[in-house]
């Protein structure tokens, strides 16, 4: 089939601050009460006898049928396979609007109508550290424990990857266009070259602008410090002060860059795949020092009652040809390497070509500079929040 890509990317409707009062709130004085140990986040699961389960998720995020866009053939198929029914709602518009919805329930222990979600690791990382997921039985799911991508195993936040499993992964980079600038960018210092003074963007986020700046500066972002993240703020300030940096985004530098106001910028992946399907001159780039790996991951909320189900849905997108079908519609760094020989394989041309396309399947000398960055904990989050504020203007 071709590949179908939508004018929304998820990680440009990212704002991780956007709820900062509310998990700092949290963080700071209730978390202690809301912790959830982990013999009190199962219920009775009664998937043996009730066979359906319910799945929040983005929109726009998931197949869909050409003559019927309310069908999703990759869930239709493990509907039929299972006899499991599937109620998909596309609920999530973002990390921390979701997160006050369902904190409530979760807080007080009590179910949140949710068997199967989707969010930020960034914001997984969160619900792991409250107690608020239940660890996965990957007896359920031979599929992951075979083929999930070895790169996004282990995160800091959530180790072997118990209580999480990756949807859709992507990388923070730099995009810009080649023809208007004459020049390739190679490093995250270029973006500090006199001739893209006021040309250049960065991420309002702090969750999604940190962890590449911070690489430029030879950071290993598996492991940061406070000290590292203060001097990064020091040089981006010092960038702000000498008119390099035109503005903080979020989604709206896919404008910026297409009229060529702004010649280069922070992106993500998924996004410059569809600009470039409009401008063959944008291009996007992984620095020499690295660039940021990050997922949207799949959780099972605690006292959710289908929860074997759920892991079977899991381990359902993670055999390679269903894998591959997704990533042929939603154009994201797909979490199952195996997928790409099953794309290759693919009698449209069109399709074929996404294997590769090392925007969806990143190849050796790519990879070997991706890195999944060590989340900004509870306690750090209110200072750091707070400094980067001040210098995006938020």
């Amino acid at each position: 089939m071709p590949p179908r890509t939508s004018n929304l990317s998820r990680r440009s409707l990212l704002r991780a601050l956007g709820g900062a009062a509310a998990l700092t709130g949290l963080a700071g004085c209730g978390v202690p009460a809301a912790y959830v140990a982990p013999g009190d986040r199962a219920t009775r699961d009664l998937s043996a006898t009730d066979k359906r389960l319910t799945w929040a998720n983005w929109p726009l995020y998931i197949d869909t049928d050409d003559a019927d866009e309310t069908s999703r053939p990759s869930l239709r198929a493990f509907e039929r396979r299972t006899g499991i029914s599937v109620d998909y709602v596309e609920e999530i518009n973002d990390n921390d609007e979701f997160f006050g919805k369902i904190s409530p329930a979760l807080m007080n222990n009590q179910p949140t109508g949710r068997d199967l979600i989707v969010v930020s690791d960034w914001m997984c990382a969160r619900f792991v550290r409250l107690g608020w997921v239940q660890e996965m039985d990957r007896a359920r799911q031979p599929n992951v424990t075979r083929y999930l991508d070895p790169l996004l195993r282990s995160p800091a936040f959530d180790p072997g990857r118990a209580s999480t499993v990756p949807w859709q992964s992507g990388i923070t980079g730099i995009a810009y266009n080649h023809r208007v600038l004459g020049r390739e960018i190679r490093r995250v210092s270029d973006l500090w070259a006199d001739d893209l003074k006021g040309r250049v963007t960065l991420l309002s986020g702090l969750d999604e602008a940190f962890a590449l700046l911070m690489q430029g500066d030879g950071v290993d972002i598996t492991r940061w410090t406070a000290d590292d993240f203060h001097r990064m703020c020091d040089a981006v300030e010092e960038q702000v002060r000498r008119g390099q940096i035109r503005r903080f985004t979020g989604n709206d530098y896919i404008k910026d860059l297409s009229s060529g106001d702004v010649l280069a910028c922070q992106a993500y992946s998924g996004d410059v795949i569809q600009l470039q399907a409009d401008d063959p001159d944008i291009r996007f780039v992984v620095p020499e020092e690295g660039a940021e790996l990050w997922s949207e991951s799949l959780m099972i909320p605690n006292l959710a009652s289908h929860k074997a189900n759920a892991e079977r849905l899991i381990d359902h997108y993670y055999q390679p040809e269903v894998a591959a079908e997704l990533a042929a519609w939603v154009n994201y760094v797909c979490p199952v390497p195996a997928a790409r020989d099953v794309l290759a394989s693919a009698k449209d041309a069109e399709t074929a070509a996404l294997a590769e396309d090392p925007l969806i399947f990143p190849d050796a000398g790519m990879r070997a500079r991706l890195a999944i960055a060590r989340d900004i904990t509870s306690g750090e989050r209110v200072e750091f929040g707070k400094r980067w504020n001040a210098i995006a203007g938020l």
